[in-house]
């Protein structure tokens, strides 16, 4: 046998073992980059992305890899944006609000104050035409959005002292960013935004007088029990969802069955973060409970709450009357949550009243 035909006969051979394992011969592993908001090993909104990304390798065999960098490697927490759409990075984790400074409409999608509980606005998400909306104001910046995990209903907040009416929001200098610092702007309050691993140190220095960060789910590891006896219940954030960024020129490049496995992978991430929010939040508030008698549990005054419910609606009415597309937003938001929230009361709500009633 001469060589020529040696090789003629090779190279036959590698044809044939090509065809009879398809899928063998054109499997291609994707490996994709990610950016979060997040410091390195912060957890819950740390757990999510990494839990994802664990799902995507293990459902694709391998064929996609997705590595993360935190803020720590980054150093841009709340530059996730622009990377993801530069294509920098294929991929963010963060939170929707956060890009209201650049594109207003976000805000919308993370939560809204007074809006919808978790269950709810899953539902408007995937069954009420949210998604096609959001998508809708990612769609010119190269980007796709998904939800990206949920806090559920988070805490009002942290204070040095007690809000005891309308005069104390007064120059109050709070950490909390979306549409609540706004409400909290028109009445007198000086919102500000800072990074998670600030906060602390902002809060004791009264560089800030208070703040809002999670829930008990994150907020006792962060101390902030410590340095601040007022602990508020919530209003601002019902249902507080973060999200997914893809670069979209990344997902068209993927097969149809890489893109399914990323969508699937990032639902059931979302959801797993918040049943684990939920655990940890119910966990926690026991401890602070019992080992820091002299944190006071809080809800705001009524008439604090009323006027934050007035100027809520006075803003939500200028941003409708100002740019139709956050009018059509807010019109959807508005009808689900009319809808759905029959269904609330009704069943969640009355549940719980009938046992607060009960002998």
């Amino acid at each position: 046998m001469n060589l020529s035909f040696s090789k003629k006969l090779l190279a036959a051979a590698a044809c044939l073992v090509a065809v009879a394992n398809p899928l063998q011969a054109a499997e291609k592993v994707y490996r994709l980059k990610m950016a979060e908001t997040w410091p390195s090993n912060f957890p819950i909104f740390g757990d999510a992305p990494r839990n994802m990304a664990a799902m995507a390798d293990k459902m694709s065999n391998g064929r996609l890899k997705i590595t993360i960098d935190s803020k720590n490697k980054h150093k841009a927490p709340f530059g996730i944006f622009d990377m993801v759409r530069s294509g920098q990075y294929d991929l963010g984790h963060s939170a929707s609000y956060y890009w209201k400074g650049k594109v207003p409409n976000t805000l919308f999608f993370t939560t809204m104050p007074f809006g919808m509980t978790a269950p709810e606005q899953y539902g408007w998400f995937y069954h009420g035409g949210g998604m096609e909306l959001m998508n809708k104001v990612y769609d010119k910046y190269n980007l796709l959005s998904f939800p990206g995990g949920n806090t559920g209903n988070q805490m009002g907040g942290w204070f040095q002292k007690e809000v005891k009416s309308l005069d104390d929001l007064q120059g109050l200098k709070m950490r909390i960013p979306g549409f609540a610092g706004e409400v909290l702007a028109k009445l007198g309050a000086k919102p500000t935004n800072i990074p998670a691993g600030e906060l602390y140190t902002a809060l004791e220095r009264r560089t800030i007088d208070a703040l809002e960060w999670v829930g008990p789910s994150l907020d006792l590891r962060m101390g902030f029990h410590k340095i601040a006896p007022y602990y508020y219940t919530g209003w601002h954030e019902p249902a507080t969802e973060l999200q997914f960024l893809v670069n979209k020129r990344t997902w068209k490049k993927l097969p149809e069955d890489l893109q399914e496995v990323l969508r699937v992978a990032m639902r059931t991430a979302a959801y797993d973060m918040y049943i684990q929010s939920y655990h940890a939040s119910g966990e926690n508030l026991a401890k602070i409970l019992t080992e820091y008698p002299d944190i006071q549990v809080k809800s705001f005054p009524a008439d604090v709450v009323q006027a934050m419910r007035e100027a809520n609606q006075s803003l939500l009415a200028e941003k409708a009357a100002a740019d139709p597309l956050a009018g059509e937003i807010l019109k959807s938001q508005a009808a689900y949550l009319k809808q759905a929230r029959l269904w609330t009361d009704i069943s969640d709500k009355a549940y719980l009243n009938s046992l607060s009633t009960a002998k």
